[in-house]
């Protein structure tokens, strides 16, 4: 489990095909911290740690994850948002994020108010239902708010956030530009929520 909460911006030095993919991290982590095994969530992707050294740790990224993911994200020279899985008795800066991507949006639009950005985003109609103005969303691992949702004619929906300065800095989202894909993750209290209502209209005939 996370918080959305981003604590280091790494960077992918290496990307080979293994069967799985292997990625390499450079991270400003203290890896001697961090046990093999343990998980780590790369904008927003939770990964488990296979092999690790001074500065840098290494991932296996299944064709599956690979799919579910951003395009590109993967490729060696990006860089992704990074958080340690939360420990019991931390401080739940964010939300509860699980690291399990449900989407990929893209941006629409972005545009400065004030020292901050208000950034719009596209995505699916599947994920409409889980977004609502004043809710949690995870776009690339970091846990915001979202500010307004509008349905379109398309069937697509858009939603808008907004970045303040520190968000900007301490994440990769201060670098979106229109078109940009990202990894997004619905809050787990709305995915219940939506079992929940679509066991009782499908078992109950409410």
């Amino acid at each position: 489990m996370f918080t959305g909460i981003i604590t280091d911006i790494g960077t992918i030095t290496a990307s080979e095909d293994r069967g799985d993919r292997r990625v390499t991290v450079r991270t400003g982590f203290d890896t001697d911290g961090i046990d093999l095994g343990a998980s780590i969530a790369c904008s927003g992707a939770c990964m488990t740690v296979v092999e690790k050294g001074p500065g840098w740790f290494a991932v296996d990224v299944s064709a599956e994850s690979v799919r579910r993911t951003a395009p590109g994200m993967w490729e060696a020279g990006r860089q992704l948002n990074l958080e340690r899985a939360m420990k019991l008795g931390e401080e739940l800066g964010g939300h509860i994020v699980t690291g399990h991507v449900d989407g990929i949006a893209r941006v629409v639009g972005i545009c400065p108010e004030g020292d901050s950005r208000r950034i719009g985003f596209a995505v699916e109609a599947a994920l409409a239902p889980y977004l609502a103005p004043k809710g949690s969303v995870t776009v690339d691992g970091v846990s915001l708010t979202v500010n307004e949702v509008a349905d379109q004619a398309d069937g697509l929906t858009h939603f808008a956030i907004n970045l303040i300065p520190h968000t900007q800095h301490a994440t990769t989202l201060g670098g979106l530009t229109e078109g940009a894909a990202v990894n997004i993750e619905i809050d787990v209290l709305a995915r219940y929520l939506g079992r929940m209502e679509a066991y009782r209209k499908t078992h109950m005939n409410v």
